[in-house]
């Protein structure tokens, strides 16, 4: 609607009456928004808070214990090197770029001078480079007390292995199937030995197509991840039952969100940097990611606990998604027919 108004020097003015009520809707429509966004943000940063202690405080020396830590060189598995490091444990840094792992045995050597640190070749995309890997390990072992499953891929554009699995299911999934089988015999010599597999709350999204394992006829990034990301569950879940009557244990972690470079095929190296100091009001660090890896690792209370799920530093019930017992199996045989691996666990 259309209104003439005069002022007092008898000049006149068309208002548009309509106009201003859309910009007043528009104007609450932001208050609305903002409002939403910011009770969000204080949300995050009221759990973030709670969480932000959840530090495991043991002083539990690894003094000869030999540590796997696959993906070492950054993230939740270069806090977790450090944090043994500090133990003086003897740790395999087990990292597809050898030039991130050397700087990051730099890195740690610049906070303490504790343990041994060894880097050796892993990509978790190749099972050539995972038998290699795992021959070397055996003959310079006698035993193996933790390997830590941390390495992972988030979100990649669609792309295979050399081994021609979806990439993130191949990394995140196959590729430590393989590895861990092919250690058990290193890990079942030690009196009491553990295997940590990280796990991600995602999984709750993922739900395995087992006629489309590799994402050929659709493919997500989220979805993948999700559907990996559950594969670990699976896998940990079966080994478990596999090894109950041996001395290895078998602990499932989700860390949280944590501030790493995992997201770098999501997010933009520029929008990183912008948002950056406000992560750590939100996210949790690297080094408080890895509290809860390092719990299941090490701490005496969990010796008689195996097949669990953990958050926190502390167990949590399993997902409506992880408790597919059928589908376990399943992945089971289909992983050990699509990995080459010849051998069942007794």
């Amino acid at each position: 609607m259309c209104m003439t108004v005069s002022d007092s020097r008898g000049h006149t003015y068309r208002t548009f009456s309509h106009k201003r009520a859309y910009f007043s809707k528009m104007a609450d429509w932001v208050y609305v928004t903002a409002a939403a966004v910011g009770v969000s943000v204080g949300i995050m940063v009221l759990r973030r808070l709670l969480n932000r202690n959840v530090l495991y405080k043991n002083h539990i020396f690894l003094t000869g214990k030999t540590v796997i830590v696959t993906g070492a060189n950054c993230g939740i598995g270069k806090a977790t090197a450090l944090d043994f490091a500090r133990r003086n444990a003897r740790i395999i840094m087990a990292c597809r770029d050898l030039a991130k792992a050397e700087k990051a045995v730099m890195d740690i050597r610049k906070v303490t001078q504790d343990g041994q640190l060894i880097v050796k070749h892993l990509d978790l995309a190749s099972l050539q480079s995972v038998r290699t890997f795992c021959e070397e390990i055996h003959k310079e072992e006698k035993q193996l007390d933790i390997l830590i499953n941390n390495a992972g891929v988030f979100k990649c554009p669609f792309s295979k292995t050399a081994d021609g699995f979806e990439m993130q299911m191949g990394v995140n999934h196959f590729g430590h199937f393989l590895l861990t089988n092919l250690l058990l015999d290193l890990l079942k010599k030690s009196p009491s030995s553990r295997i940590v597999v990280v796990s991600s709350a995602l999984h709750k999204q993922g739900n395995i197509n087992f006629d489309d394992i590799n994402s050929d006829k659709e493919y997500s990034r989220s979805k993948a991840y999700a559907d990996s990301k559950l594969a670990n569950i699976f896998f940990a879940q079966e080994l478990s039952q596999r090894l109950k009557s041996s001395s290895v244990n078998i602990y499932c972690v989700h860390p949280g969100m944590v501030w790493t470079n995992l997201g770098r095929h999501v997010i933009s190296p520029i929008v990183r940097w912008l948002v950056s100091p406000l992560a750590s009001l939100l996210i949790k660090s690297s080094h408080e990611g890895a509290q809860t890896v390092i719990y299941c690792s090490i701490d005496p209370e969990l010796n008689n606990e195996t097949g669990l799920y953990y958050g926190n530093c502390k167990a949590e019930p399993w997902t409506p998604a992880a408790q597919n017992v059928d589908a376990a199996k399943k992945l089971w045989d289909l992983s050990e027919s699509l990995t080459g691996l010849n051998k069942k666990i007794l």
